[in-house]
């Protein structure tokens, strides 16, 4: 069988809904019927139609024999925005579904299996698991810790800076490497600056990309108190970021104090380095003390992920232990 190269597919297809679907889970779907796809689904914008939904529309008739590869459990609540995805493939005759992972949403965490399986499907899970844990880490966090995923986005030079002395910071990397960042704010549902790096860069924090402009994440601003600016949503302290609905993704871009807090609570993660082949000197730091007691705290929080290179400027992406 080819069932991780079919859910491989799938999970290429979740990535397409992501910070767009809170606050449902971005989940792919492919149909496949003697060894060709005939149907593929994802989350659409507002979490709905779901991936088995789009997938099986697609199909029609095809489906009926088919295996599903979902890269969740096919919810089994009915909501007044649709029926539940494990219904629906009963109904169109699927033989087989295989899902990467099991849906904690309480509503569904293993009743959508049951229901597949009392009416004589075959029933797989845990394919390429750690991949869509990744891919999903948005809902899942927020199920299991009551806020967003939060990823912390830091822009480098080798010895660490954000910017001179001055304050000037405009542009520590190159183009290769700005235009990756603005990809992972499409990936976002929201983004935070502290109150210094709004003042000092009036940051319009969108996506300058062709074709993804309508993908920039809402803004938010950490500030106790100030103005809060059109179009953007303050919040006073980062326990605040619990109450941000419909964001389960947060992209944490600027500043060193924002950082810091963060880093400061253990509420990072994710992090991505962009480093620039120069050197600051006594510019100024990406984060401030954030209250390690000892050298041996520091070890074995981070793992990395992915290393390439952005034309000259050297990318790494870290996830928590």
């Amino acid at each position: 069988m080819n069932d991780a190269r079919w859910m491989a597919v799938a999970l290429g297809l979740a990535e397409r809904g992501k910070g767009r679907t809170a606050p449902n889970p971005n989940v792919g779907c492919v149909l496949v019927r003697d060894g060709r796809i005939v149907g593929r689904g994802w989350t659409q914008p507002g979490g709905r139609p779901h991936a088995e939904a789009m997938a099986l529309a697609e199909a029609g008739e095809a489906a009926r024999g088919a295996t599903a590869y979902v890269t969740l459990e096919p919810c089994a609540h009915v909501s007044p925005r649709g029926p539940a995805c494990s219904d629906l493939l009963v109904a169109a005759g699927v033989a087989r579904v295989v899902a990467a992972l099991r849906d904690p949403d309480p509503r569904t965490d293993g009743t959508g299996f049951a229901r597949l399986e009392e009416a004589g499907i075959a029933v797989e899970s845990g394919l390429m698991a750690a991949e869509a844990r990744r891919s999903m880490a948005g809902f899942l966090t927020r199920l299991a810790k009551r806020r967003p995923h939060v990823t912390l986005k830091l822009a480098t030079s080798l010895d660490g800076r954000i910017a001179l002395s001055t304050g000037e910071s405009k542009w520590i990397t190159g183009p290769q490497a700005r235009a990756h960042a603005h990809l992972e704010r499409a990936r976002h549902d929201g983004i935070l600056v502290g109150r210094g790096t709004f003042l000092a860069d009036v940051p319009k924090l969108d996506v300058r990309l062709p074709g993804l402009a309508d993908r920039a994440p809402r803004r938010i601003l950490l500030s106790a108190t100030g103005p809060t600016p059109p179009d953007w949503e303050r919040i006073a302290d980062i326990a605040d970021i619990r109450h941000l609905a419909g964001i389960d993704t947060l992209m944490v871009e600027g500043g060193a104090k924002a950082a810091t807090a963060f880093l400061r609570a253990d509420m990072v993660d994710r992090l991505l380095l962009y480093r620039a082949p120069i050197l600051l000197g006594g510019g100024k730091p990406a984060v401030e003390a954030f209250g390690l007691a000892a050298l041996s705290e520091a070890h074995d929080r981070w793992r990395l992920l992915d290393s390439r290179l952005l034309g000259s400027d050297r990318f790494e992406v870290y996830e928590r232990n």
